[in-house]
C-alpha cells in the first residue's frame, strides 16, 4: 500500500467491525515487533519516544528527533503508522502546520494531538491548522484529538463530563477524525462518553480499564497501550542488569533473552 492507501485503511479500522487494539512503539525495532505480532496498525508513544532519546515527556523532544523516529518506524512496517505528537511541540499555528507536514513526510498516516492544560479555544485552532496542513499534502491524515480533562484533573464529576463533550464538539468542528479521552476506567462513564461523542472514541488502556471486547460493547472504537509496552520492556531490563551487576552471571542474563526476535534477519528481508 502507498501512504494514501494506508491512511484510508487506518480510517477504515475505526469504522464498524472489531475495536482497533493499538500498540505504542518507540523505535523501529519495537514497531517491527508489534507489526510482526499481528497489529493491524502501530502507533508511537510520545513519552516512550522521548524517554528512549533521553528527554522527558511534555513537548520537550526536539522535533528533528521526532521526525527521524517516525521515519525509522515507518520504514520497517507495512501496516499504517500513527504518531503521537503531544501538543504539537508548539502553540504557534504556522510552526504546527510545518510539524504536521513533516510528520506526514516521515510516513505517518495519523496523529494524536493533545490539549493538555491549554485553553480549548487554542486547541481548536490547532486542530484546524493541523487539518489544513494535512489536507494540503493530499494524505487523508487521521487526527485524533486528545482531551485531557480527566487525565489532568481539570474538572470532576458531571462538570468533567460536560467539558469533555463540549471539547469533543469543538474539535470535531475543527476537523478531528477521532476523540481520545485518556483517564476514565469506569464502564458506566466510558459508555456514556461513547454514546455522546459523535466521533470514534479512543480510550487509553491502563490499570483497571476493561478489556477490548468489553470496550467494544460499550461503543469504544480504539484502545491504545500508551507507555505500557515500554514499561514492560524496561522494567525487566532494569532488574536483569541489576542482577548481572550484583553477580556477574552472564549465563543467567543470556537466558533472560531467550526467544529474542531475529532482527538481523528481519531487517535484511530474510
Amino acid at each position: 500500500m502507498d501512504q494514501k492507501q494506508k491512511a484510508e485503511a487506518f480510517k477504515a479500522l475505526h469504522r464498524g467491525g472489531e475495536i482497533l487494539v493499538l500498540p505504542n512503539a518507540w523505535d523501529a525495532a519495537s514497531a517491527a515487533l508489534m507489526a510482526d505480532a499481528g497489529a493491524k496498525a502501530v502507533a508511537t508513544s510520545s513519552a516512550a519516544v522521548a524517554w528512549a532519546h533521553g528527554y522527558p515527556d511534555g513537548d520537550a523532544l526536539p522535533t528533528e528527533i521526532l521526525f527521524r523516529a517516525i521515519a525509522e518506524a515507518a520504514r520497517v512496517v507495512d501496516v499504517p503508522l500513527t504518531a503521537d505528537i503531544e501538543g504539537g511541540y508548539t502553540d504557534d499555528l504556522t510552526e504546527l502546520a510545518e510539524t504536521v507536514r513533516r510528520v506526514i513526510e516521515a510516513g505517518a498516516v495519523g496523529i494524536n494531538l493533545e490539549d493538555g492544560k491549554r485553553d480549548a479555544g487554542l486547541h481548536e485552532r490547532k486542530v484546524e491548522a493541523a487539518r489544513k496542513a494535512a489536507d494540503a499534502t493530499g494524505v487523508p491524515l487521521f487526527i485524533n484529538a486528545r482531551i485531557d480533562v480527566y487525565l489532568k484533573g481539570l474538572a470532576e464529576g458531571q462538570a468533567a463530563f460536560r467539558e469533555t463533550l463540549a471539547r469533543a464538539e469543538r474539535y470535531q468542528a475543527a476537523g478531528a477524525d477521532g476523540i481520545f479521552v485518556p483517564g476514565p476506567s469506569d464502564e458506566d462513564l466510558i459508555g456514556r462518553l461513547a454514546g455522546e461523542i459523535r466521533l470514534p472514541l479512543n480510550i487509553m488502556g491502563w490499570l483497571g480499564v476493561p478489556k477490548a471486547e468489553r470496550l467494544q460493547a460499550l461503543g469504544v472504537r480504539r484502545v491504545s497501550s500508551a507507555t505500557n509496552p515500554f514499561r514492560a520492556a524496561y522494567a525487566p531490563l532494569m532488574r536483569a542488569v541489576e542482577a548481572f551487576l550484583a553477580s556477574g552471571d552472564a549465563d543467567a542474563l543470556a537466558r533472560l533473552g531467550e526467544g529474542f526476535p531475529n532482527f538481523n534477519k528481519r531487517f535484511t528481508g530474510g
